[in-house]
């Protein structure tokens, strides 16, 4: 892999761990959220932070896919550059 794909591919991780994360903290606040506020607007917040977490999941989910696959065709393009460079 070249030095260029190795930085797309930081920027693609950074990207992907980032959105990993704010779904984490966002279905682990909603549970704090429901247990300590008491007000009328706790069911539709924590309804609003549960809907958000499964857009980014599915979001993620497609960004995973098509990092896993343009890592896959930069590591063929890497063993053929190696191949090339041995004879």
């Amino acid at each position: 892999m070249d030095e260029n794909a190795k930085a797309q591919f930081k920027w693609k991780f950074y990207r992907l761990t980032v959105e990993i994360n704010i779904i984490v903290l966002l279905v682990a606040m909603s549970i704090p959220v429901f247990l300590i506020i008491h007000s009328p607007y706790t069911v539709p917040v924590i309804i609003g932070m549960l809907a958000l977490a499964l857009i980014l999941s599915l979001d993620c989910i497609k960004k995973y896919r098509e990092t896993k696959v343009w890592l896959d065709d930069n590591a063929e393009k890497g063993k053929e550059l190696k191949k090339e460079n041995e004879l």
